[in-house]
């Protein structure tokens, strides 16, 4: 009877144990297919994610290749009663690092590069970037350019004006329709001389005037040429 008892026991035994063994052996392959199941998931958000970055990549690329040289600009100058040209449309504002085609010349505003150029009564002998120069009519400067028409004596009289002035800048402009002109954003005037009454009243009312988009921003620690 002992003995019986013994073995009924030792058999229960083996199979609690074989039961065990069983039991943990599904764990592990619970655990392996878990583990290649989440594998494959993460792999295939991986791999989706890089398609859909690579994707929104290209076509941000191709969006900015296309409107890159674009100045974003539309509208187009009303003339008032004082000469003063104001552009009447859209002129945008987005920084870029291209070269950019305007609508006017010299332009008084739209897409420009993310560096201003120095305009702390700086005059430049040399003709300068667009894409900076309207940056700094962001500013609120006012832009003096000029051609190979006017006379000397005007030139050098608008230097020592631009020189005592913050918030101006000067420098030579081949491609405009006169002599001498005067931008600041969203608006511009033609003068026929440096003594014309309309030079004082423009920068008076343009310097870090009511059209300047970021007024008090800096006119220093910009481009220099």
């Amino acid at each position: 009877m002992g003995s019986a008892k013994k073995t009924g026991s030792a058999e229960r035994k083996a199979r609690i144990e074989e039961m065990r063994r069983a039991e943990r052996a599904r764990e592990r392959r619970n655990r392996i297919l878990t583990i290649g199941a989440s594998v494959v998931v993460v792999a295939g958000l991986v791999v989706g994610g890089v398609v859909l970055i690579d994707s929104q990549s290209d076509s941000g690329k191709a969006a900015a290749a296309s409107d890159s040289k674009s100045s974003g600009d539309s509208g187009h100058f009303a003339t008032g009663e004082d000469g003063v040209q104001t552009w009447t449309g859209k002129l945008s504002r987005t920084h870029v690092t291209t070269s950019v085609t305007y609508p006017m010349h010299p332009p008084v505003g739209g897409n420009h590069n993310p560096v201003w150029l120095n305009c702390n009564g700086d005059v430049y002998t040399q003709p300068v970037k667009d894409e900076n120069a309207v940056h700094s009519l962001e500013h609120g400067a006012v832009w003096v350019t000029y051609t190979g028409k006017a006379s000397k004596a005007d030139v050098d009289a608008l230097a020592a004006k631009v020189k005592k002035t913050p918030y101006t800048l000067m420098s030579p402009y081949g491609n405009q329709a006169s002599p001498i002109m005067l931008s600041a954003w969203g608006h511009q005037l033609s003068v026929k001389s440096a003594s014309d009454p309309a030079v004082d009243k423009f920068f008076a009312t343009y310097v870090q005037g009511r059209q300047t988009p970021e007024p008090g921003a800096s006119c220093t620690g910009g481009m220099m040429k």
